[in-house]
């Protein structure tokens, strides 16, 4: 396996993944900053020109963080952090789901019309004139998530998980591009200081870690 990440909170989400799993492959770092993720050496890799990139077992390539993720817990089941039974596994799924639709798909689309547009506007369709709503949808998902944790530790209650993973990288990056939490979702703040705490939050800040 080789994984191609980069700056951004998709590649650290697999980043972080890995520092739970202690898991160890080769990396090599894309910087996306210069267009290296547009060249054609890459691109062959990934039509999409997206990171992160895993090159897997067998020479083929994978793209999108959970699907790489997913591979990974495969080959590296403990600890089980997407989970270990059909039910636990299901659970994880169904919170990735509403992730992406809730929080993710609305901050990033609104951080690429807005903060991000001078970045973004020449490479894909951005949508400004929709900025100020997908921040709002974004923080009613978050609102969401905030009342889900009431008397729970994890997302999935006591199992830490690829879910609060992804949330976790989410929110961060939303921290550094106007889009911090809302204030007053409690439950969210406390949770977000436990993620923090986590030896594999500071790790996965490294982008260049492990790459040759």
């Amino acid at each position: 396996m080789k994984l191609y990440q980069s700056i951004g909170p998709n590649p650290r989400v697999v980043l972080m993944f890995l520092e739970e799993k202690g898991a160890v492959i080769d990396r090599a770092f894309v910087d996306i900053m210069k267009g290296e993720n547009r060249q054609p050496d890459f691109v062959a890799k990934n039509p999409f020109g997206q990171v992160p990139l895993l090159e897997m077992d067998d020479g083929g390539y994978l793209s999108e963080s959970a699907a790489i993720c997913g591979y990974i817990e495969e080959k590296f089941p403990t600890p089980a952090l997407i989970g270990s039974t059909a039910e636990e596994r299901a659970v994880t799924s169904m919170l990735i789901r509403r992730l992406d639709y809730d929080v993710v798909g609305p901050m990033t689309t609104a951080f690429r019309g807005s903060e991000g547009l001078p970045m973004f506007q020449s490479r894909m369709r951005c949508l400004p004139e929709a900025a100020d709503g997908l921040k709002a949808c974004a923080r009613d998902g978050l609102a969401a998530f905030d009342a889900l944790l009431a008397g729970k530790t994890w997302l999935a209650g006591d199992r830490f998980t690829l879910a609060d993973i992804l949330l976790y990288c989410l929110t961060e990056f939303g921290k550094m591009v106007a889009q911090p939490l809302p204030e007053g979702l409690a439950n969210l703040a406390a949770w977000s200081e436990r993620v923090a705490a986590r030896p594999s939050a500071a790790a996965s800040l490294d982008a260049k870690k492990g790459t040759a």
